[in-house]
């Protein structure tokens, strides 16, 4: 509210005696009676009549004239070329002029030449005039001079200064002199109440604002409509609505334009957007013109709700009302535009503004930033800082957390040296939005640095350089700054907790998580959002018991508790209760989202489930998901990865935009199923396509050529990758190559290969090149490989029985001995060697010589057939090389027969549907055996069956198999 006056004058009459000054004294008393619903200054009489000296009238109208017109340049020359010293009116009129203009230094000179003409009479016009002057401009030092140096004060002068305070964020002040003014005894007007409520509102001091609002009935003011209004707007500021709204309500026939101003701010500012709307039907129901304070408040609440066609009816309305809208009503539809997605329509908008201020520009920057359009947004502020605009703290925030979003450390380090050099980098949010920015850009240490330098951190200060560390897996540091929190005595909230937790589960720490728990438990930090994470840090630490029991406290769980859940159990290979948290989610109407599909299509993966995951398709394509983006990559992985290549060139075939994620998933799938050919095929349709391959990508085409022995490929896309594309070689892009020549039986090529790397070979090398020695029986390099493989990686249980096996492929038993002893000795367990089977909608498992089964009597008996068969059909004989144990021949026939995927096999030929193919998948490596088995079986029974052991899948029909003997 600005500073106002009343329309009359002090209570006792003017000094002086005369018929002409007692008229007047009339006139003024009567003019006091009749309050208007503005009070501002240019409403003050007219004091000719008072004059000391008189003035041509021309002089004088030419004066008023220019005033009126806004020419203060005239103004002041018309006054200084005057004969005779200029009235009080005149002076009155450039005044006015000075503060409407926000001119103070305008206003000092006046000031200066009413003092010089001495024309400060003695009832305090002029100084009231100078004092509301110096208020309006904010010179509020002036000001108070002024005030202490009148010898007569008021009522006008203390509204004066009280206004001033209450306009120019000192409500402090505007209190205490009000406090002041009611010691020395001048009673308030209603002026005073409204600058005294005013102030009670900025404070969201509701004490003063109801004693105030006391006063207010007391004196009979409390009706008078700008009163009533500063109620309304001040028990709004305070929280009060309800009291805001019974005010209103009483009102009745006395609301104004500004009454119902007052009450829609209110209920803006309680979150009532919906009440906006309401309120203005009912205001235009009742014939109220609005204004633009009208204007901005409905324009803001169609945004809150995102309500661009009534906001675009109200833009029309605007138009068709005036052709030029004010600076706030474009601003506030600017925001809406923005905030509704429609950038396009807002930055029309902004370009037919002819004026601008900070608001308009920053508006504009933050819808950028709001819309995902981060680069426009860095375009735009470059844009605008070169025609001269001068960023503040909002402009700062945005570019920043733009410059975040893009991971560009150039911009970042620009915006940063901007702000210190118009001194805005300590500013807390400014630093708080840094920090974050360098977060995201990777570059911890200045994001250290910033926060360093902020004087007063807040909790989010704390919070956002937790989580910088957390998220650039500089756990530690966030556990230490964490403790430094509680030393300084900032209470954690639950974002707090949840970057801890982000550190927790960087460390994989079981004893930590449990402590972090526990304080969120003892503080009542426990939200859904921080439930959730609980549960995900619990699966990622291994405790799946941990994570079900924080699950099952949660009353209310929505679709991310339960994927939470369902990754949980995932990732601690669980695939069958993943699947089953899945049915319970649905059964309890939680609609899935993308995420939860992409977990529970992994998880019918992980085990294998044809059956399961065509159920989760067939739920996707009825409740119509689409299956475009992630997850139609994840379901080309689930069909390759259950054996079924063929739906999953059906799954691709069928998405219309194809990424770069879905076409790596592809070739990984052919590479899988040993279509080399197929997946080199994909890669140059992904090329024609003009879609840039990356690291993975060629990782997924060089993981298809070793499966499909296509040496001199491989080699080539490994040099295209590096050369072509400039893209650098991973630890396991060299493995694979490594893998693809030992493969091919040529070791001796793997190892110089190797010996010229760039990069120092990592576990995975020497593995792939011991795997090689292992089956084309190269003892020399396989005894360099395995020790090169121990010395790195010294804890892993199955390098241990890799070395075992390779030694006792040649027959040395010694050595094969040594390397499990080792093993043992040092606490470590291999998994047993396990098999599984889909059959009537059940997962049926299988370990060797395995006994356990219901039916193991018929599935031992269908064994015996099948060998029999095969040996006398297919001329099979057990080739005792591939089982590595120092046994008698009988015994290692005994155990060749006794394999896992046999025994999945044989519960397949007698349980399996007829017509469809036999899916057994395996936790190991095929042995050459069963492989050689295999292939006779599926002649013998003429039965398709697929077999995905841990390296690729081998399809099996007619006596032959897709690896083509190449695994």
């Amino acid at each position: 509210m600005s500073v106002v006056f009343h329309n009359a004058f002090p209570t006792a009459p003017p000094v002086g005696n005369g018929s002409n000054k007692k008229l007047l004294w009339m006139a003024l008393s009567l003019q006091q009676q009749q309050q208007q619903a503005s009070f501002s200054a240019a409403t003050i009489p007219s004091r000719v009549a008072l004059l000391s000296h008189s003035t041509p009238a021309s002089t004088l109208l030419s004066v008023k004239e220019a005033c009126k017109q806004g020419d203060l340049a005239q103004a002041f020359r018309l006054l200084a070329n005057s004969p005779q010293c200029p009235s009080q009116d005149a002076y009155s009129s450039i005044l006015e002029l000075c503060a409407s203009r926000n001119a103070p230094l305008q206003g000092q000179q006046v000031h200066s030449h009413i003092v010089k003409s001495n024309s400060l009479p003695d009832d305090g016009f002029l100084s009231t005039k100078l004092l509301f002057m110096y208020g309006k401009c904010g010179r509020l030092c002036d000001a108070e001079k002024l005030f202490d140096e009148m010898p007569h004060r008021s009522i006008f002068a203390w509204n004066a200064l009280v206004g001033a305070y209450a306009s120019k964020a000192r409500p402090s002040l505007a209190i205490a002199t009000f406090q002041e003014m009611r010691v020395r005894g001048t009673p308030p007007d209603a002026c005073t109440l409204a600058s005294v409520l005013k102030a009670c509102g900025a404070l969201e001091d509701v004490y003063t604002g109801t004693a105030t609002h006391g006063s207010a009935v007391k004196c009979g003011l409390d009706s008078t409509g700008f009163v009533s209004n500063a109620l309304v707007s001040m028990y709004a500021k305070c929280g009060r609505f309800g009291s805001a709204r019974r005010l209103f309500e009483r009102m009745d026939e006395e609301r104004d334009v500004v009454s119902w101003n007052s009450i829609i701010s209110a209920c803006l500012q309680d979150g009532q957007f919906f009440e906006v709307l309401t309120l203005f039907t009912e205001m235009q129901r009742a014939s109220v013109p609005m204004n633009s304070y009208t204007t901005v408040g409905v324009l803001q609440a169609c945004a809150e709700l995102s309500l661009p066609r009534l906001g675009m009816e109200m833009h029309a309305s605007l138009l068709k009302k005036d052709a030029k809208l004010e600076i706030y009503e474009c601003n506030a539809l600017v925001v809406l535009y923005a905030r509704c997605g429609r950038i396009g329509d807002a930055k029309q908008v902004f370009c037919e503004m002819e004026e601008k201020d900070n608001v308009s520009w920053n508006s504009m920057l933050s819808g950028y930033v709001q819309n995902g359009l981060y680069q426009e947004a860095m375009d735009f502020f470059c844009e605008i800082i070169g025609l001269g605009f001068e960023a503040d703290q909002v402009s700062l925030i945005s570019v920043a957390s733009a410059s975040g979003r893009l991971g560009n450390r150039v911009h970042g380090k620009e915006v940063h040296a901007y702000a210190m050099k118009h001194g805005l980098d300590c500013e807390l949010q400014v630093g708080n939005t840094l920090i974050d920015m360098y977060t995201k850009c990777h570059l911890i240490d200045y994001a250290e640095g910033v926060f360093c330098k902020l004087h007063a951190k807040d909790r989010v200060s704390w919070t956002t350089m937790i989580a910088g560390y957390a998220q650039n897996s500089r756990s530690s540091e966030a556990l230490e700054l964490f403790r430094r929190v509680q030393a300084d005595g900032v209470k954690a909230d639950s974002m707090m907790i949840g970057s801890i937790l982000q550190a927790v589960s960087g460390l994989v720490c079981l004893s930590l998580l449990e402590q972090v728990h526990g304080y969120a438990i003892r503080h009542g930090l426990l939200d859904l959002v921080l439930n959730n994470t609980i549960i995900d840090v619990y699966g990622e630490c291994g405790k799946v018991s941990g994570a079900c029991r924080v699950f099952g406290t949660i009353r209310d769980k929505d679709v991310v508790s339960w994927t939470s859940m369902i990754t949980c159990y995932v990732n601690d290979g669980l695939p069958n209760e993943a699947l089953c948290s899945f049915r319970d989610m649905v059964a309890a109407d939680v609609e899935p989202d993308a995420v939860s599909l992409i977990t529970v299509l992994g998880a019918a993966a992980g085990m294998s489930s044809s059956m399961k995951g065509k159920e989760i398709h067939g739920f996707m394509c009825r409740r119509r998901y689409p299956t475009e983006g992630a997850v139609g990559s994840s379901l080309v992985d689930m069909y390759a990865r259950c054996g079924d290549i063929e739906s999953s060139a059906k799954v691709f075939g069928n998405v219309r935009c194809k990424d770069l994620v879905l076409w790596t998933t592809m070739i990984d799938a052919r590479g899988m199923h040993g279509q080399g050919e197929e997946a080199m095929r994909l890669f140059r349709g992904l090329r024609e396509m003009g879609i840039v391959p990356d690291e993975v990508t060629f990782l997924a085409l060089l993981y298809a050529c070793s499966h499909s022995g296509l040496v001199d490929a491989g080699k080539r896309y490994l040099e295209m990758m590096t050369g072509e594309y400039g893209l650098e070689a991973w630890p396991e892009h060299y493995a694979c190559v490594v893998d693809l020549l030992g493969r091919s039986g040529r070791t001796e090529e793997a190892f110089e290969f190797i010996k010229s790397m760039p990069a120092k070979p990592t576990a995975a090398v020497w593995c792939a090149l011991l795997g090689a020695c292992r089956v084309h029986r190269d003892h020399k390099l396989g005894k360099i490989a395995a020790e090169k493989l121990l010395e790195l990686e010294p804890g892993s249980p199955g390098n241990y029985v890799l070395v075992s096996n390779v030694s006792a492929a040649t027959r040395n038993w010694e050595e094969a001995g040594a390397a499990r002893a080792t093993m043992e000795r040092r606490g470590l367990k291999k998994d047993p060697a396990c098999s599984w089977i889909e059959v009537g909608k059940k997962v049926h498992a299988f370990v060797a010589r395995d006994s356990s089964h219901k039916e193991s009597g018929a599935i031992y008996s269908k064994l015996a057939e099948m060998v029999e068969g095969v040996k006398k059909e297919g001329g099979y004989a057990e080739n005792t090389r591939f089982v590595l144990q120092d046994v008698p021949e009988e015994e290692k026939i005994k155990m060749l027969h006794g394999h896992s995927e046999r025994l999945a096999m044989a519960f397949g030929l007698l349980y399996a549907p007829k017509g469809s193919p036999i899916r057994i998948t395996k936790n190991l490596r095929v042995c050459g055996d069963c492989h050689e088995f295999t292939k006779l079986v599926s002649k013998l029974y003429e039965k398709e069956i697929i077999v995905r052991d841990a390296n690729r899948f081998h399809r099996f029909r007619g006596g032959h198999c897709s690896c083509r003997d190449f695994w």
